[in-house]
């Protein structure tokens, strides 16, 4: 099997694993288990970054993104495309608000990060849920 044929499935379960770290370390903030908290949400970001590494090397080695078969599913492809941009858009800006973030809770300016989180997880938490939905939508459900 190929590199580019695995890759996506990897990044689907990086993303599951993102997505079950966040909510996680959402849990333990809110049990004022800051240590625990602290492990798990660094353990994310970990597991985001090695997301990123692994989707550009395989956008990289694909030639670009895999199409939506949009003639063959015309009303889900206008679901598609809004919430494939949405995801885009905020998983841009997410590396960054995650660092500023972490950054913030490491050095414990705690109100700042507090209010940087505020943004921070839900924008991160989107990003991860729906990473797995549009592979599902183009590996399982919408297929060519």
């Amino acid at each position: 099997m190929e590199l580019t044929q695995i890759l996506p499935h990897i990044n689907a379960g990086l993303n599951l694993l993102a997505t079950i770290l966040l909510v996680t370390g959402y849990v333990m903030i809110k049990r004022k288990r800051e240590d625990v908290h602290r492990r798990i949400m660094l353990s994310c970001f970990a597991v985001s970054c090695l997301f990123l590494v692994s989707y550009l090397t395989n956008y990289a080695l694909q030639g670009g993104n895999t199409e939506f078969p949009s003639e063959k599913y015309p009303t889900a492809a206008m679901v598609y495309f809004p919430f494939l941009i949405a995801h885009i858009a905020l998983a841009a800006v997410v590396p960054v608000l995650a660092l500023v973030t972490i950054v913030l809770g490491l050095k414990n300016r705690r109100e700042t990060h507090r209010r940087w989180a505020r943004w921070t997880f839900p924008i991160w938490l989107y990003v991860s849920v729906s990473g797995v939905i549009v592979y599902l939508m183009i590996r399982w459900i919408f297929l060519p």
